[in-house]
């Protein structure tokens, strides 16, 4: 029995391979983009014989039902969840006998309410525990997904589910969906699995001395998350489309994009989008946290055009966009080369020449570790809605590296603002070129 860890790394996930050692495989919270574990089932010679689900997710499309369609794979999900298509609802206690192994379900809700951990167990003895967003390495996730209403009342049973899962023995490992990067409030940090006896001795929540004082340590750790967050769940539960293709960008000349009411994507560097971009053009560097942003900052309700390098893979800008449910529809021929029309620059600066007005749209964990002094902070996420705050021009828009403060400038653009300039860097580099210090809180 091997457990092979799945990484994707720009939604700070892990889903979960187990090779059951007799041709067959259980994955547990893959996406529905199944190219990393079709790879590892192929590598292998497995077929995927089960599919769990821990839970409703928010942050992606499951690709449960996928892997039903193309490999037969049975679907093992809460019964509470009410999902709308073929699987086996398992409740607190129920077992699947997966041929020598066997997989628990454990009612641990918090996250969300019909959350389920799963325990691997080899006869009587516990291997490890696949708990989603129940417990993860040093933390708990966000309770605030369902409804504001029942945020309280889910971190109260937050609580009451990590106390259960520390019922189990010291050596069990700890598998968790949710790690470091993830907007489900994994704290940063490069471990992505654990052992129930580490995070009863370092977890902090698990050090509080009360129930009262748990709910309020983790609700008072929530930071902001993407709006797509609250359509997924639904969409997850009534079952995400079947498809077994991969997604692709239709080439659109440029002269059919000036006639078309579409929102542009350009997710080319920070360099090429400051050295000329199409008036208007939404800028999201493709990297890791590329779907994030994507599903913060686009419109889900317009049709997306991309504008990308030559370079860049098109596939993998369709397959991020896919798992969080964007369906791009295309992107331009050729590129920038293929434009021809008006184009805007966005100045560059270094840390050494910034001056008069920032605007800094770090996360707000991240500014108030340290910031430039006087900076205007604004989130990313909620800067389209507040882009009539922030101060006149001339202005220098800052993050930590300069994505998203690209980011930031074109939405900025957009809205009318002129005279900015994107800080090719963040908070430390301007400390150590100028030599002053950072201002906390």
């Amino acid at each position: 029995m091997t457990v092979v860890p799945l990484v994707d790394e720009g939604l700070g996930n892990s889903a979960y391979l187990v090779d059951l050692d007799d041709g067959r495989a259980l994955v547990v919270d893959v996406s529905v983009d199944l190219r990393a574990s079709t790879a590892a089932v192929e590598r292998r010679g497995l077929t995927v014989a089960f599919a769990a689900d821990t839970h409703l997710h928010a942050d992606f499309l499951s690709g449960a039902r996928r892997l039903a369609a193309s490999q037969g794979s049975e679907i093992l999900a809460s019964a509470a969840g009410h999902r709308e298509f073929g699987h086996r609802g398992l409740r607190d206690g129920d077992e699947v006998d997966l041929g020598g192994l066997r997989l628990r379900a454990l009612g641990t809700p918090g996250h969300t309410h019909e959350h389920l951990s799963y325990l691997l167990l080899d006869g009587a003895h516990p291997v490890g525990v696949f708990t989603g967003g129940s417990l993860i390495v040093g933390a708990a996730a966000r309770t605030d997904l369902v409804s504001p209403d029942r945020t309280e009342t889910l971190a109260r049973a937050q609580y009451a589910s990590l106390r259960r899962l520390m019922n189990l023995p010291d050596d069990v490992a700890v598998w968790p969906t949710h790690g470091a990067g993830s907007f489900c409030s994994a704290p940063p940090g490069a471990d992505r699995v654990s052992t129930i006896g580490r995070e009863r001795a370092t977890n902090p929540l698990l050090q509080v001395a009360s129930e009262d004082a748990f709910v309020k340590d983790l609700l008072g750790s929530l930071g902001s998350f993407p709006p797509y967050f609250l359509r997924l769940p639904e969409i997850n539960r009534r079952g995400p489309a079947v498809f077994d293709y991969a997604p692709s960008l239709r080439p659109v000349d440029a002269s059919a994009l000036r006639s078309m009411d579409v929102e542009l994507v350009d997710v080319r560097p920070t360099d090429d989008f400051a050295a000329g971009h199409i008036p208007g053009a939404l800028s999201i560097p493709l990297r890791p946290a590329f779907a994030s942003w994507l599903g913060w900052l686009a419109a889900d309700d317009r049709p997306l055009i991309v504008v990308r390098r030559p370079d860049q893979d098109a596939e993998e800008i369709a397959w991020q966009a896919a798992k969080i449910g964007y369906n791009l529809v295309g992107e331009l021929n050729g590129g920038m080369d293929a434009w021809g029309g008006q184009t805007v620059r966005t100045r560059l600066i270094g840390p050494g020449d910034v001056g008069g007005a920032i605007l800094d749209v770090r996360q707000d964990s991240e500014f108030h570790a340290g910031h430039l002094p006087h900076a205007q902070h604004i989130e990313l996420g909620s800067l389209a809605d507040r882009a009539d705050e922030v101060r006149r021009e001339p202005l220098v828009v800052m993050c930590g590296h300069g994505e998203r403060a690209m980011s930031a400038a074109s939405l900025l653009e957009r809205a009318g603002h002129q005279d900015l300039a994107v800080l090719t860097g963040g908070a430390e580099d301007w400390a150590v070129a100028t030599g002053h210090r950072l201002e906390a809180g």
